[in-house]
Parts: C-alpha cells; structure tokens; sequence
C-alpha cells in the first residue's frame, strides 16, 4: 500500500473534476438524445423526461434515501465524499442545462456520452465517493454475499432499462444499454476493476484494535498469524481478503489505528473455498 498520505484538498478537487465530468455527459450528450444512464440518475432522468422536473433536483432527492443509509453503515468519511460528488453533479447538470447540446447524432452521443461518463464516474471512485446510491446499496450487499459490486449494479440497471424501453421505445433503451457498456469499460481502464480482488498483508503492534475495526467498518474478517522482524521483534502478521474499492477504506482504518503498520497489496488470480464476511457473528478469523 502507498503510505504516502492523500491529502483532502487533492481528494475533493478529483471529486469535483469527476463529477463536473459526469454531469457534462450526462447534461449535453446524453439526455438531449433520450439516452439514460443507470442507476439512481437513470431514474432521475425518466422522471424528469415525463415530469419535467429538473433532473439536478431529482438527484438530490433520490439520493438523500442512500446518502442516510451510507451514512450509518459506511462511515462518515464515505458519506461526506458522497454527498460533496452528488451535490457538485447536481449544481454542474444545472449549470451544463444552458449550455448547447453537444450533439444530435444518436451514435455520437453514446460513444462520447458513454466514454465521458466512464471518465468522470471512474475519476470520482478513486477519489473515494461516489454520484449513485446504488453504488452504496451494492456495495452493502457485497460484504453480505457472494456477489460482485458491478454484477448488482449491471443488475439493477437492466430492470432500469426495461422500464426505459417501455416508456422511450426499445431503440432509446439499447442505446442505453450500449452507452452503459461503453461507460463500464472506461470506467474500469480508469479505477483499475473495481471489483477485482486483493489481498492484504499487514504487520503492525495493534492487531486487536486493527482487527475490529475491519470487521465492524468493511465487514471483513482477518487470519492473524505470529511474525517478528529482523530488526523490530515480535510482530503481529494480518491477512485479509478485500476488493479494490474497498483498498482506500482499508487505509483509512489502518491509518486511524497505527501509523507504523507496515501494509502490502496483492492481487489474487483465484479464491478457493468460503471468502468469509460479517454476518453479525463474534469477529473470527478467515
């Protein structure tokens, strides 16, 4: 792990360039042509094309229900990012809604519609939050089951454009579809496979309080094993299974508990057998 520290200042300026990115997508390619993105904003956008109520209002109230429960089971750090990302799209789709549309070419408006999207979305995850609820409400869901954070949300959005198909007509709800698609890819060239799984080796003094705070904070259970260096003793040697989004909380908890942990990240190609995750039992090792 980089122990070098991300300084806020750096971390909310990425937040905004990804979110002005995302809105400038969303706003002058993607909602002129009747092309939705997924998610909460995918909604968003139907209402206000049936509604006519303006689509950053609309983010802002569907969000607010995920943004609470973020909130009290992702920490607070999560949701102030959450809320900093959504709140900056929101004023930047009000601000981008003066603006002239980008395009009127259908297939442009996916491709670069879709690219740009990816570029913003993707920017924003590496800054640590994120523009949509269900993000929060997949995330949750992954550390109670075995399913992937992108297999919910390409889930989810499938409901999303069936729904988008019957109101708008298929042709518009394939153009979605592909427009996702085309987002999803850019998404993962820019924050890395978000759902790819890592492993973490961290020796520290504090295993204990280290420990708990994975377990109640990312739902993650730890094999803790007996170490000493050359140099500096006994030692305590954690091993834990993590997903790539969930790489920066697994430095904040470190970070906030002990300093002088030494960390290392690794990829792993392959799990065999139980990848064990909170289910409000008494913390165990994995």
């Amino acid at each position: 792990m980089d122990r070098r520290p991300s300084h806020p200042v750096i971390n909310y300026a990425l937040l905004a360039l990804g979110s002005a990115i995302a809105a400038f997508a969303v706003e002058e390619f993607l909602v002129p042509n009747t092309i939705l993105d997924g998610g909460v904003i995918g909604v968003g956008m139907m209402i206000s094309h049936v509604t006519g109520i303006p689509l950053a209002l609309l983010t802002v109230i569907l969000n607010a229900p995920f943004v609470i429960l973020g909130g009290i089971k992702l920490g607070r750090s999560f949701t102030a990012r959450a809320v900093f990302s959504m709140a900056t799209f929101s004023a930047c789709v009000e601000l981008f809604d003066g603006w002239a549309n980008a395009t009127g070419e259908t297939l442009l408006a996916v491709c670069f519609g879709g690219v740009l999207l990816g570029l913003g979305v993707g920017i924003v995850i590496r800054g640590g939050g994120c523009l949509d609820g269900t993000e929060a409400v997949a995330i949750l869901v992954s550390r109670k089951t075995d399913l992937a954070v992108g297999q919910m949300v390409l889930g989810m959005n499938i409901i999303i454009y069936g729904i988008a198909g019957i109101l708008f007509g298929v042709d518009r709800a394939l153009y979605s579809l592909l427009t996702y698609f085309i987002t999803s890819k850019v998404l993962d060239m820019v924050e890395s496979e978000m759902d790819q799984v890592k492993a973490a080796l961290i020796v520290t003094d504090d295993a204990t309080e280290i420990c708990k705070q994975i377990y109640s904070r990312m739902g993650r259970t730890v094999t803790i094993m007996d170490g000493e260096g050359m140099l500096s003793g006994k030692k305590k040697v954690l091993y834990c299974v993590i997903t790539k989004y969930e790489v920066r909380e697994l430095r904040e908890v470190i970070d906030s508990v002990d300093h002088s942990a030494f960390v290392s990240i690794s990829d792993v190609s392959e799990i065999i057998g139980n990848h064990v995750k909170s289910t409000g039992a008494t913390p165990a090792s994995a």
